[in-house]
């Protein structure tokens, strides 16, 4: 693994895969890290089909700097990665990722067009219960825990554990924040996933989506994914007219079998990840 420092903000990356060949960057969902099981082996099996692979922790996740900065953090999330994308020279790039991974690809492609070769997608958060129950764990949460008990009452949140293990310097970011000012940051970037009437992604209107021209691979979710509904997948395909929509390799029950079993292995459903690698492939290889 490496660290580079992008806009005073640390970012932890790894590339796999031989130097020089096309990219591909992928994005774990929820404020998961790239050391969840399911991630390496997707990069794994990106790397051996000839691809430069490019596995990173957002900020806010895993081993990366936290950043309270932008104006959602699925924004910042994008810019972020556009930038790192550049910095590190890897060219006109293929990005992808499920849940919030889906969001942030979404967002790079349509912040920086020119360096997105391709764009994959799968579990496609929205609908009112998905985003409802994901604005009130990423940033309701976190204000309330603040309101009552000041930064550091937000330091013992479950949510933020990993990161803190992962990297020390995020304590002293996160008990750094003026609890009122963070409350506010929160409050903004919950109001994100309110989204008004015509908008399926938080915060990626018509004007956004028109920037996707890239190629677009959508994989249908399952009608069992309360968080990523069926529905979903569909509207996006409908969205971006140009944009293929498919399958993916496992069933409806072997994604609910996987995800009841996350409640006990955390994270465990993204372990069926790996299983895109070959249709994946081939996409980009168009």
């Amino acid at each position: 693994m490496a660290r580079i420092k992008l806009s005073g903000i640390g970012i932890e990356y790894e590339l796999l895969g031989e130097k020089g060949a096309p990219a591909i960057a992928i994005t774990p969902g929820g404020r998961m890290s790239m050391q969840t099981a399911g991630i390496r082996e997707l990069g794994q099996a990106l790397a051996q089909g000839g691809r430069r692979v490019l596995l990173w922790d957002r900020p806010n996740c895993g081993a990366s700097d936290f950043t309270f900065e932008g104006e959602s953090e699925s924004a910042m999330h994008g810019a972020t990665l556009t930038s790192l994308i550049r910095a590190l020279d890897l060219g006109p790039t293929a990005i992808g990722g499920g849940s919030a991974g889906s969001r942030t690809s979404l967002f790079t492609a349509a912040h920086d067009p020119e360096i997105v070769s391709h764009l994959i997608q799968w579990w496609i958060s929205a609908g009112t219960i998905s985003l409802m129950s994901l604005g009130n764990a990423y940033f309701c949460e976190p204000a309330v825990a603040a309101s009552l008990g000041g930064m550091e009452a937000v330091a013992q949140l479950p949510a933020f554990a990993e990161q803190l293990a992962s990297n020390p310097n995020n304590r002293k970011i996160l008990l750094a924040q003026d609890p009122g000012a963070f409350i506010k940051t929160m409050e903004r970037w919950a109001d994100a996933f309110n989204p008004p009437a015509g908008v399926l992604v938080p915060g990626l209107g018509p004007d956004k989506l028109a920037r996707i021209t890239m190629p677009v691979l959508i994989y249908t979710s399952s009608a069992k994914d309360i968080f990523h509904p069926d529905w979903t997948s569909v509207k996006l395909h409908e969205m971006i007219p140009h944009s293929q929509l498919i399958d993916p390799p496992w069933t409806e029950d072997e994604f609910l079998a996987h995800w009841i079993e996350s409640t006990q292995v955390m994270n465990g459903h993204l372990t069926v990840w790996p299983r895109l690698a070959p249709s994946i492939l081939e996409f980009v290889a168009r």
